[in-house]
């Protein structure tokens, strides 16, 4: 295991950390995946990839037709 260093927006990292945190996943964990399923030629760790974003996309949300009317923001 190497430890590497990349320069990643800071709004883009905090997002994806509570993403992560919510969800009880590694973030470090996510990042090879992700960049494995970039450079395999086996779609090994592409099919987990997106067997886990399949799972994300799956989960509780709730339909908000206007965010404006439901938040009331609405001029």
């Amino acid at each position: 295991m190497a430890i590497k260093s990349f320069n990643i927006d800071q709004d883009v990292y905090a997002r994806f950390s509570g993403f992560c945190k919510e969800n009880g996943i590694s973030m470090s964990k996510q990042v090879e995946i992700f960049m494995s399923s970039q450079v395999e030629e086996e779609p090994t760790a592409r099919a987990e990839y997106l067997r886990k974003l399949d799972r994300l996309r799956k989960g509780k949300f709730i339909s908000v037709n206007s965010f404006a009317s439901r938040y009331g923001l609405e001029k």
